[in-house]
C-alpha cells in the first residue's frame, strides 16, 4: 500500500504525461511548453523515487 501522497505524485505525473502526449500532436507544438513538462514530469518521478 502506498502512501496518499506517493499517488498524488503519481496522479500528477500522470495528468503531465497526458498533456504532453496532447502537446506533442499539435500540428505545431510548443517546444519550451514540452520541456517545461518534461522537466516537471522528470522532478515528480526522482521525488516519487524517493520513497
Amino acid at each position: 500500500m502506498q502512501s496518499p501522497h506517493v499517488e498524488a505524485l503519481r496522479t500528477r505525473h500522470a495528468g503531465l504525461e497526458a498533456r504532453l502526449r496532447k502537446e506533442q500532436s499539435r500540428p505545431a507544438p510548443d517546444n519550451a511548453m514540452i520541456q517545461q513538462i518534461k522537466r516537471q514530469k522528470l522532478q515528480l518521478k526522482e521525488e516519487i523515487s524517493r520513497f
